[in-house]
């Protein structure tokens, strides 16, 4: 990136800024995004022709800009069980999202949830939270094709 393009970068920073505060007209903070908006693409497209020009000289440059555009995350962080043991195995963390992921669907919380819910229902401390059965589901399922929605 060139040092005109990182000038634009901070001129709409600075333009933003202004606007928020105030200080700068709507219409002058959006023909300055415009701007900048448009010479960054126009950089891209540059980018990428000489890429595509220069293909048969050297892959190796191709393969290193698609290689820098996937922004993928392969690795889960450590998490803690609900005994408070912190898990860093990729097959115990598998484990323990499997199980807290089924008890949705199964209506058996966890403690977090079960927190959650004895927050919200202050006055009914020592009753069950609903749960909903599998004869409900039924039940709505059949409205939802008997009234289309």
């Amino acid at each position: 990136m060139n040092k005109e393009l990182l000038d634009k970068f901070k001129s709409k920073k600075e333009a933003y800024r202004g606007w928020k505060q105030g200080q700068v007209d709507w219409v002058e903070y959006r023909e300055t995004v415009r701007v900048a908006r448009n010479q960054i693409r126009q950089a891209k497209a540059q980018i990428e022709f000489n890429l595509a020009r220069d293909i048969k000289d050297n892959k190796k440059n191709l393969y290193k800009y698609v290689r820098d555009k996937g922004k993928t995350r392969e690795d889960v962080g450590p998490l803690w069980k609900e005994t408070g043991d912190l898990i860093t195995q990729d097959m115990e963390k598998a484990e323990v999202l499997n199980d807290f992921f089924a008890s949705v669907f199964t209506g058996k919380g966890s403690n977090h949830t079960t927190q959650v819910t004895e927050d919200k229902n202050r006055g009914y401390k020592n009753e069950e939270p609903p749960t909903v059965g599998e004869d409900q589901v039924q039940d709505h399922l059949v409205n939802l094709k008997v009234y289309g929605t």
